[in-house]
């Protein structure tokens, strides 16, 4: 598969991820990505200097362009204006995840009906986009949901260290870590969705 439709499968499935955390925000409560106009399909709004460029590009460039994973700049929430602020931040965290879940199982779909390997790169993107996000690092999504669930003031010292998220997943990158999570998370999202499984 070409760049292009490299380029085509990453914008769309952060794209859909950020829009996601947003429309839940806002549904419960939350109208600042709405105000921000980030509740939109344009990704030219989504796009973050390191996560959608940098790091991506890294991936493509050190598997010889075999895995790429990122995300988009993510959307802004202010928790303290959720109907229920710790119970809302773990549903907003997971709303992007899910997203990546069901409309892989909408590519695994495509791919099944057409045999176009495009589609089935995308079931492996936005599910490994998916199994990503859910790292406990802030500011992942995995962050934000282990927040809901720790106690108070746990929770704040723990997203305190969100200033050194992007330090940890540097270093993950770098000793290879980050592929003993996301690839065995997508193979098991793959099994539940009935998808190859994935061979890097």
């Amino acid at each position: 598969m070409g760049l292009v439709g490299w380029i085509l499968i990453f914008l769309g499935t952060v794209m859909i991820h950020e829009v996601a955390h947003g429309a839940v925000a806002y549904l419960c409560g939350d109208r600042t990505a709405k105000i921000m106009g980030r509740l939109s399909l344009n990704p030219l709004k989504h796009i973050d200097w390191f996560w959608t460029v940098a790091f991506p590009a890294m991936l493509f460039i050190s598997t010889g362009g075999r895995f790429m994973i990122g995300m988009a700049k993510p959307v802004p929430v202010n928790f303290s204006a959720l109907h229920h602020p710790k119970r809302d931040m773990i549903w907003v965290a997971l709303a992007g995840p899910l997203a990546n879940v069901v409309l892989a199982k909408f590519l695994l779909v495509g791919y099944q009906l057409t045999g176009f390997i495009f589609f089935l790169y995308g079931v492996y993107f936005s599910l490994g986009l998916a199994v990503f996000n859910m790292l406990p690092i802030p500011p992942l999504d995995g962050s934000r949901v282990a927040a809901g669930l720790l106690p108070r003031p746990l929770d704040y010292y723990y997203l305190k260290t969100e200033p050194y998220g992007f330090l940890i997943v540097m270093v993950l990158y770098f000793t290879g870590f980050v592929y003993y999570w996301i690839i065995p998370g997508i193979n098991l999202l793959a099994q539940f969705l009935n998808a190859p499984m994935m061979r890097l």
